[in-house]
């Protein structure tokens, strides 16, 4: 059963660890080569991440198998199969330890459904079918991620009590006593044919992010230091317990770079720091930048060895594989090597032992996306939305508009403008001519957002779409624009690519970026810098997500608690049909020297 049972504020035995480990005793690490006579043992951790609600194969937007241009396969199921050929091939459970690096509560309808359709929090609620997954396959212990917070923290302790494993997090603090609200780590033991087993301590750690992103859920509840500082404190600690082998499991990228800018002084994608600057590491399994690192090496400053940091890819795509060989010496088991690999999950049939545990939840799920709300007088497409103003994306926008000026009304604010911004989530998003699913409408909006206004002026309006604007290659004048390799430069994803409809403006991708919005207008006049507008923005954006100028301390005037992919179905539902003529219009273009780059 979980280590951790209690409410939120409650005391816990991990957090009483942290205080008898304060006061513990540094070991010196083990870094020595051991001689040729040792007893030598091999044994094997195996990592994923970022897992976001995939059970099945399944991709519940389009209503059928996953399916994208790499031949990927997602989910649990499939990665059942892929541990226990990885754990037949490595000697069995016994000598297998299966951990993850956090984003497991998010990102599906199957994990939206038990969050907010038939919540896990309910008096006699289900299992969550992400609890009930990783139980049957046998996880040791995980990380939090960041959208573990997405659903609040009742959600999130009653997963906690669902899991026969515990979730760590040693810079998720309780905020009234700075004290782990969480377990920091796990010890677990690794059996050998001779002499003591090899102690292994998995030390977790989220993202200082949270703070931000989830700050309705956690502000004056949690706090989330860095990791960086955490793992120094812990590292140490863990070894003078006996940890023979020390993982990490680090919900951040190894970028060293933050999505929030200087919103924190915490470092979001701080893997990589944290293993060259805190000693005594041997391993990190890597989460949240959604990439796929096989292996990494790191050399610790201080001690000069090298940290083997491995990251799967999302979603179960991949299975990280951690071979770990150790050598006895001087009465304890010494790390002589480490190396890493990652497996691809389309090679393996999913498992049917998942599939039948969790069939009846699917099905509901299927069912319930399949419902009919409402019909549409023509299709809409994402395709292109990321480079062309699209009804999609209009629709999006309409629709917040629509609700901030609806909440706004009669109040101190009814007279200035509403503008509102929206991305392109998924290229994939459709809305089909004819009758409309509640699947449909949630493909256009695949995150967990809610819907706020914030007050911004002409010229933040502008540094605003100047930075988005950045989101495309520069492409002089008279060369040919290839759509394909046009978008996301200095990897910038899709979602962090504003449209802003209530003002018209021009892009010109033939300028450096920061000097691209021309004819900014509004009402077909120039926006003046001291004008004032209303943004209706979602509450990721508002919250520094994207690093996005002005908008994260901006005044707000308005919040809802409700996502705005609900606010969308509602809408659908409440005025029957989706009519482009009603919204569509195209507010921004793409240009080069005045000349539009597309046609309409």
């Amino acid at each position: 059963m979980p280590l951790n049972r209690r409410t939120f504020l409650g005391t816990t035995a991990a957090t009483s660890a942290g205080v008898v480990l304060a006061g513990g005793a540094v070991a010196p690490s083990a870094a020595a080569a051991p001689g040729h006579g040792a007893k030598r043992h091999t044994f094997s951790v195996l990592g994923t991440t970022d897992l976001h609600g995939h059970v099945f194969n399944w991709d519940y937007f389009t209503d059928a198998e996953f399916a994208d241009a790499d031949g990927n396969d997602v989910g649990l199921a499939k990665l059942s199969t892929l541990i226990d050929e990885v754990r037949a091939e490595k000697g069995g459970r016994r000598n297998t330890l299966l951990i993850d690096a956090g984003d497991t509560l998010q990102g599906t309808q199957l994990a939206y459904y038990y969050a907010k359709i038939d919540p896990i929090t309910a008096r006699r609620g289900p299992v969550h079918p992400m609890a009930r997954a990783m139980n049957a396959i046998g996880y040791d212990a995980a990380a939090l991620g960041n959208h573990e917070f997405n659903y609040g923290i009742p959600l999130l302790r009653k997963f906690e009590e669902q899991c026969d494993f515990p979730l760590l997090g040693a810079n998720a603090l309780d905020a009234r006593t700075e004290r782990p609200a969480f377990p920091a780590y796990h010890m677990a033991t690794v059996p050998t044919p001779r002499g003591r087993a090899v102690k292994v301590a998995i030390l977790g750690l989220t993202n200082p992010g949270i703070a931000i992103w989830d700050r309705a859920h956690v502000e004056g509840k949690m706090t989330f230091p860095s990791l960086e500082r955490q793992a120094a404190h812990y590292v140490p600690r863990l070894r003078s317990m006996g940890a023979d082998v020390v993982i990490v499991s680090a919900h951040s990228g190894t970028s060293g770079t933050s999505s929030y800018g200087d919103a924190l002084p915490h470092i979001e994608n701080a893997a990589a720091l944290v293993a060259e600057q805190v000693p005594g590491i041997d391993a990190i399994l890597v989460g949240h930048a959604h990439t796929e690192i096989a292996e990494h090496r790191v050399t610790n400053a201080e001690t000069g060895k090298d940290v083997v940091l491995s990251e799967p890819l999302f979603w179960g795509k991949r299975l990280t594989v951690f071979d770990i060989a150790v050598a006895w010496e001087r009465g304890r088991w010494v790390v002589e090597s480490v190396s890493a690999e990652v497996r691809n999950t389309n090679t393996v049939a999913e498992d049917p032992r998942i599939t039948r545990l969790l069939r009846t939840e699917h099905e509901r799920v299927v069912a319930y996306v399949n419902q009919v709300i409402g019909t549409a007088s023509e299709a809409m497409a994402a395709t292109d939305a990321a480079y062309k103003d699209e009804p999609i994306i209009d629709f999006i926008n309409f629709v917040q508009t629509e609700t901030v000026t609806a909440a706004l009304a009669g109040g101190a604010y009814a007279d200035l403008p509403v503008l509102s911004q929206a991305a392109c989530f998924s290229r994939s998003a459709a809305i089909p001519a004819g009758e409309v699913t509640i699947r449909d409408v949630a493909g256009m909006y695949v995150f967990e957002n809610t819907l706020e206004a914030r007050l911004i002026t002409g010229a933040q309006l502008r540094d605003y779409l100047e930075f988005s604007a950045r989101y495309f290659v520069r492409t002089p004048a008279g060369t040919e624009v290839d759509p394909a390799r046009l978008t996301n430069a200095e990897g910038i994803p899709d979602y962090n690519y504003d449209a802003v409809s209530g003002v018209t403006y021009d892009i010109d991708i033939a300028e450096p970026a920061g000097s691209r919005i021309t004819d900014l207008r509004f009402a077909g006049e120039p926006v003046a810098d001291d004008a004032r507008f209303v943004l209706a923005v979602n509450n990721y954006r508002a919250s520094g997500g994207g690093n996005f100028p002005h908008i994260a301390t901006a005044e707000q005037v308005w919040a809802n608690s409700d996502e705005i992919r609900n606010t969308i179905i509602s809408w659908v539902q409440e005025n029957g049909e989706i009519d482009p003529a009603r919204f569509a219009s195209v507010d921004w273009r793409l240009t080069r020297a005045g000349q539009p780059v597309f046609d309409r």
